[in-house]
C-alpha cells in the first residue's frame, strides 16, 4: 500500500481553470459567428473580452500545472516532499513526548515527524476545508497505516483557536499553513500555536511570512525572545534550503521561511 499525500495545487483547480479557458475562447468563437451579435461593436468588444479572459486563464492553468508537477511526490522535483522532510529534520521530541502539527492536510508533516521519533506521539489538527475538499482524517489515517506508523493521531480543529489547554506539546510544527487563512494579524495566530507549546519545547513552523502577509517578522522574532524564548531564527527557506531563488519567484513562494526556537 503507498500513500498518497495528494498535492499542495489541486488537480481539480487545475483542471477548472483550464476548462475555464477553453470556454471563454469558445463563446469568443460563437461570438465571432456571423448573425450571432447584430452590433458590431459588442461583437468586438465581447469578442475581445472573452480572448483576454480566455487568454489569462490559459496563463493560469499553465502555472497552476507546473506548480502541480514541482509539488508531486511521484514527479522528478519532489520539492513537498524536500520541504516536509527538512521541517521534520528539526523536531525531536522526548520519550513519551507528544507534538502537534496544525493544518496537517493529508498527513505528510504529522507522519514524516512521527516517524522521526517513534518513542513520542503526534498529533495532526485540520480543519479540512472545502479548499482543500480531497484533504480528510480518513486520508490522514491511511496514510499513516500505508507508512507503517502507529504514534499518530487526527483530529479536527481552529488553527485561531486551539482546543488545547496551555503548554499541552513537547514540539509544534506547520507548513505552508497560516498565510492561507484570512486575517490582519498573522502573527497573532503564531502565538495561538506557541501558546499551547510547552516550557522548553521546541517549534518548527514553515510559512510565506513576507512583510505584506505577516509584518515585520524580525519584530515578532525579538519579540519571542523577549518573551523568553530561546534559540529562535526565521531560516530562508528559498535560496536552496528547500526552495531555489528562481522556484520561489515563479512559484510566487518569495519570503517563505522556516521559524524555529525552544521555549
Amino acid at each position: 500500500m503507498k500513500p498518497d499525500y495528494k498535492n499542495w495545487m489541486p488537480k481539480g483547480m487545475v483542471l477548472g481553470t483550464l476548462a475555464g479557458a477553453v470556454g471563454c475562447f469558445g463563446l469568443a468563437a460563437l461570438c465571432g459567428c456571423r448573425g450571432l451579435m447584430k452590433n458590431e461593436t459588442a461583437k468586438a468588444v465581447t469578442t475581445g473580452v472573452l480572448l483576454l479572459a480566455g487568454a489569462a486563464a490559459g496563463g493560469a492553468a499553465l502555472w497552476m500545472a507546473l506548480l502541480y508537477r514541482a509539488f508531486s511526490y511521484d514527479g522528478k522535483r519532489q520539492m513537498s516532499r524536500q520541504v516536509i522532510d527538512g521541517i521534520a529534520e528539526h523536531v525531536t521530541l522526548p520519550e513519551g513526548g507528544v507534538g502537534l502539527d496544525v493544518g496537517c492536510g493529508s498527513g505528510a508533516l504529522t507522519i514524516a515527524c512521527a516517524k522521526r521519533n517513534p518513542q513520542a506521539h503526534f498529533i495532526g489538527l485540520d480543519r479540512w476545508g472545502k479548499e482543500y475538499a480531497s484533504y480528510n482524517k480518513p486520508l490522514c489515517e491511511a496514510n499513516a497505516k500505508a507508512e507503517g506508523v502507529s504514534n499518530t493521531e487526527f483530529r479536527q480543529g481552529d488553527a485561531l483557536k486551539l482546543d488545547f489547554p496551555d503548554e499541552s506539546f513537547d514540539a509544534v510544527t506547520s507548513n505552508y499553513v497560516y498565510h492561507n487563512i484570512p486575517s490582519r494579524d498573522r502573527q497573532k495566530i503564531l502565538l495561538e500555536t506557541l501558546r499551547v507549546l510547552k516550557k522548553g519545547g521546541t517549534f518548527a513552523l514553515h510559512d510565506i511570512f513576507s512583510k505584506a502577509k505577516y509584518g515585520n517578522m524580525q519584530a515578532f522574532v525579538r519579540l519571542l525572545r523577549g518573551m523568553g524564548y530561546e534559540k529562535v531564527e526565521l531560516i530562508d527557506t528559498t535560496s536552496g534550503m528547500f526552495i531555489s531563488p528562481r522556484e520561489a519567484k515563479w512559484m510566487a513562494l518569495s519570503g517563505s521561511a522556516l521559524l524555529v526556537g525552544r521555549k
